[in-house]
């Protein structure tokens, strides 16, 4: 059993020993990550976010704002970080991407934050999947895609995804499934997609204290079971979003043209200042 988690931490902004116990309650082999730390001590506030859970930092820069924490539960292979395409002048968006293994399988994990414009987001949902295939590929993995798609399910952009991967709650719901706002939550913007191969066992939020959960971050966890052992059958309903996704698919070009403005990759582990002049912005 592999357990895989997605959480906004708005840049750790809010109360700290709240969020370090909820990282704690989620109990994630795989912990991926949106808004981590980017300015003023980015790398030692992640370090310190994945002690909360016994973790440590596998994949992510510092551009962008995701990352993956890893646990002792799995063997890390490989962790990388790519900023996807830009749109002056919005947000530079990225990818994070680890591959691990555990039970004797592969898996390749992406941590994604889309962007608020319709049109980046979709064009970058696009490029997301693109670019961890290729990963998945590379190392015989399975992919999936997990972070805050900044819309819901039903959207172009979440019907991309879900043309392409498996929507993992609706096929084994826990709780809910609302992770937005925090504190009065009516929307499933965060989401975990996983490939055919990895069975759902269950889908939903954290045991965490609620009060813990409002004073953390904006944002609520979402966290899968995944049973790499019982691979799900059929295809997923591209109306609806559920069902299975299809499997890996080789991508020779992934991304485009490598360069400032593409899959510019960076392992984000080293080479970049714990430090910067930019302020986080709002």
């Amino acid at each position: 059993m592999l357990r895989i988690a997605s959480y906004n931490v708005r840049s750790m902004k809010d109360d700290v020993p709240s969020l370090g116990r909820v990282v704690a309650a989620l109990r994630a082999d795989v912990l991926c990550v949106q808004e981590a730390p980017r300015f003023l001590f980015w790398r030692r506030r992640r370090r310190r976010l994945a002690s909360f859970g016994g973790l440590a930092v596998a994949a992510g820069r510092r551009r962008g704002g995701v990352a993956v924490l890893t646990g002792p539960g799995v063997r890390l292979l490989h962790g990388e970080g790519r900023l996807l395409e830009s749109f002056f002048p919005l947000e530079r968006r990225a990818i994070a991407i680890a591959v691990v293994e555990s039970g004797g399988r592969r898996v390749a994990v992406g941590s994604v934050h889309l962007d608020l414009d319709e049109t980046a987001r979709r064009r970058h949902a696009d490029e997301a999947v693109r670019l961890l295939r290729a990963v998945a590929d590379r190392f015989d993995a399975l992919p999936v895609l997990a972070g805050d798609i900044n819309e819901q399910s039903g959207q172009p952009s979440w019907r991309y995804l879900t043309e392409r991967l498996t929507d993992c709650y609706p096929v084994s719901p826990s709780g809910d499934g609302f992770t937005f706002p925090a504190k009065g939550p009516h929307k499933r913007i965060d989401a975990i997609f996983a490939v055919e191969g990895l069975s759902v066992v269950s889908c939903g939020g954290a045991d965490a204290d609620p009060a813990d959960l409002v004073a953390a971050t904006d944002h609520l966890p979402v966290i899968a079971e995944l049973d790499h052992s019982r691979p799900e059958t059929g295809r997923p309903d591209p109306a609806t979003g559920t069902g299975s996704g299809t499997g890996p698919v080789r991508s020779p070009d992934v991304g485009g043209p490598r360069g400032a403005t593409r899959g510019d990759p960076d392992t984000g582990l080293s080479g970049e200042p714990d430090a910067g002049p930019m302020r986080e912005p709002g």
